[in-house]
């Protein structure tokens, strides 16, 4: 059995183009994962994605993981409340085409609802832009939290690319 997924690309060429969220509070943080470490990578992947049928990574033995998280190209963020984890992303570095992958973004289901998911794409974008690139690019699609367009719209993101895939579905 198949259904049909909508996937919007979207981008954002500056930072001058950026619509800020504020901070929640100064509770939140946002760190850069170092050294990697690949459970925490793992531990995001299952249990956010769980509700969003990301299932690519799942077979993934550890070696992969590793590989993985190890690549210099992969940056892994987490947001925090306080030493508490309530968020994370990946951004993968495309140094050649002077741009950013924001691959995956998500917030665990205990955090929903508290409006962190502006603010965590705030800081995305602006650790995108650090990199001295050209354009920040994601992709979402109708499986993902229905939410997750508005916000990435809202941050000043357009979308360049739309599509209509087919996926297997449980």
């Amino acid at each position: 059995m198949t259904e049909e997924v909508k996937r919007n690309y979207l981008e954002i060429n500056s930072l001058a183009d950026l619509q800020e969220s504020e901070k929640p509070s100064e509770d939140y943080i946002v760190d850069l994962i170092e050294p990697t470490d690949f459970q925490l990578n793992k531990f995001f992947y299952k249990n956010i994605g769980k509700k969003h049928k990301w299932v690519d990574r799942l077979i993934w033995t550890e070696e992969q993981w590793i590989k993985y998280v190890s690549n210099k190209n992969v940056k892994t963020f987490v947001l925090k409340n306080k030493k508490d984890l309530v968020g994370f992303f990946e951004l993968i570095i495309h140094s050649e085409k002077k741009e950013v992958e924001i691959a995956y973004f998500g917030i665990l289901e205990e955090y929903m609802k508290k409006k962190l998911g502006g603010y965590m794409l705030t800081e995305a974008i602006k650790l995108a832009f650090s990199y001295k690139i050209k354009r920040a690019w994601v992709h979402t699609c109708s499986l993902d939290h229905k939410n997750a367009l508005r916000n990435y719209l809202s941050r000043g993101m357009k979308v360049y690319n739309s599509e209509t895939i087919k996926v297997k579905s449980a």
